[in-house]
């Protein structure tokens, strides 16, 4: 984030980008999103009759007119959302070229903002072996600030249990959950989502591979290192061995994209060269996650 991806001119152009919640909010203080609660907030929702102790102001003057009976007029009390977004902080993430542990930190701040600006309440939990490390739950636009301390002190190493991670976070409340990661995972995180979409949750997966991982671009004799375990192997790296890793990559990219699309969760692949703003602008507006 040390490039000054949150300038004044880049806030500017999320000021009027909301996330789009698809599940409606039951819980929760006032907020930006719409609830099925009944409350005070300017769409009208319904009418029911006069109860002593009621609102004189809410009394619809005109219903009485017409019955000489009183009514309230009952409007679509609007609740915040409770979104938690997810950072796999595994070594794994720490390379490439750009590193995808960057655009993880970007999206997350950008995400961050989004939801603060709309009124929603942001919890920021990085996901370290088999550690949830949870920031503070804020609202409010001057928070946002408190947020990007918190992902500045961010640290990327070892290995990440998603699935166990996932499980550990305690939620009460409808919400959106966005996990940001590489999905290199040993247990996979199928059961980690599940536990969120049993939690009432709107799931979003943004999947970050690198340059180096969508397109390898190494020949002859190498060794491979595995950057979370250590382990290596001695390889010679021929056209025969790219296209089998290239068809065992798109394997794992389109399980992921199954399951995500059997469960009905929003699944995003993006690259980590690509552009903050075109991730937000193209990717996420084309996925639905954002409305303008």
């Amino acid at each position: 984030m040390e490039d000054k991806i949150f300038d004044s001119e880049f806030l500017k152009k999320l000021d009027n980008i909301a996330l789009n919640a698809k599940i409606t909010m039951n819980e929760g203080a006032a907020g930006g999103r719409k609830s099925k609660a009944k409350g005070s907030s300017v769409e009208f929702s319904d009418f029911r009759e006069y109860s002593i102790g009621d609102d004189f102001r809410r009394i619809d003057w005109n219903a009485y007119g017409r019955f000489e009976r009183l009514f309230v007029k009952l409007f679509m009390e609007e609740r915040e959302a409770i979104v938690n977004i997810f950072i796999d902080c595994s070594k794994s993430m720490d390379f490439g070229s750009p590193k995808k542990c960057l655009t993880a930190l970007k999206l997350s701040g950008v995400l961050s903002f989004l939801a603060l600006n709309n009124l929603d309440r942001v919890c920021i939990n990085q996901i370290k072996g088999t550690v949830l490390n949870q920031s503070n739950s804020v609202t409010g636009k001057n928070m946002f600030y408190r947020c990007l301390d918190f992902l500045q002190k961010t640290e990327f190493s070892g290995e990440t249990n998603i699935n166990g991670c996932l499980k550990r976070k305690d939620i009460k409340a409808r919400g959106i959950s966005i996990i940001i990661s590489d999905f290199f995972s040993k247990d996979g995180m199928e059961e980690g989502i599940k536990y969120l979409l049993y939690k009432n949750q709107q799931v979003i997966l943004i999947h970050v591979l690198s340059p180096e991982e969508l397109k390898p671009e190494i020949y002859g004799q190498v060794r491979l290192v595995d950057s979370e375990s250590g382990e290596g192997r001695n390889l010679t790296i021929t056209p025969t061995i790219l296209k089998h890793y290239e068809k065992n990559l798109n394997l794992f990219i389109n399980n992921i994209k199954s399951f995500s699309n059997k469960l009905g969760v929003t699944y995003i692949q993006v690259s980590s060269e690509d552009k903050i703003e075109k991730i937000i602008f193209d990717y996420l507006a084309q996925a639905g996650v954002i409305n303008y």
